[in-house]
């Protein structure tokens, strides 16, 4: 008889990461689905890197200020010292973490824990970012969310960065980043493009002027 209640005891463990660019409401769709398990009783945790200090140094915050409390942590390792007799294991901004990610979340769902992954599948330029692409092809459900291009109202493809930077993790908002389209970026980025050259050009003018002096 009891091999017909196994569903009351099992815990079955898998993996689902729910990606996509900025302000696609990534954070808002984890912290939905664990207070949902909160709400059923589970034992959930929730990590994120403590590099992420934007909105506040302990709590994961989405850009709608919706909360939940959380652990920052400086590697993927700790999250296995941590997440001892938990049912639900959150991880937020997991593009920051280390390639090491991968293999923890295989190893926590592995042993029956439901694992949540949220995080950016691309960075400013467009391409696959940190441990996401790996964790998409292991994972039991990926879920890909869309921000709105706010030049045209199509879907965004990508996270534009609006600020001359060329560090690949650089923490922001609104200021800092635009979701974009595939068409409305790559038009962004070809004004931004012959606006260099301009000034480089500009540039060269001018010191040729100051050694013809």
């Amino acid at each position: 008889m009891t091999e017909y209640l196994i569903g009351e005891t099992h815990r079955p463990g898998r993996i689902e990461v729910v990606c996509g660019s900025m302000f696609s409401g990534k954070t808002e769709e984890l912290i939905r689905r664990m207070k949902r398990a909160k709400f059923a009783k589970q034992k959930v945790e929730i990590f994120k890197p403590s590099l992420d200090t934007r909105y506040s140094e302990e709590d994961v915050v989405s850009h709608d200020k919706n909360t939940i409390r959380s652990t920052p942590i400086d590697s993927s390792g700790a999250i296995l010292l941590l997440a001892s007799d938990i049912d639900v294991v959150g991880i937020d901004e997991a593009q920051f973490f280390d390639d090491g990610l991968v293999e923890v979340c295989n190893q926590l769902a592995n042993n029956g824990v439901r694992v949540i992954v949220a995080g950016l599948d691309m960075d400013y330029k467009g391409i696959p970012f940190g441990p996401i692409p790996a964790l998409c092809a292991i994972a039991d459900e990926v879920t890909k969310v869309h921000a709105i291009c706010v030049k045209c109202g199509a879907l965004a493809y990508v996270s534009h960065r609006l600020i001359h930077n060329d560090k690949r993790v650089l923490l922001g908002e609104k200021d800092e980043y635009e979701p974009l389209c595939r068409e409305c970026y790559q038009r962004s980025i070809d004004i931004e493009m012959k606006a260099e050259a301009a000034e480089n050009l500009k540039l060269l003018f001018t010191q040729l002027s100051q050694i013809g002096k």
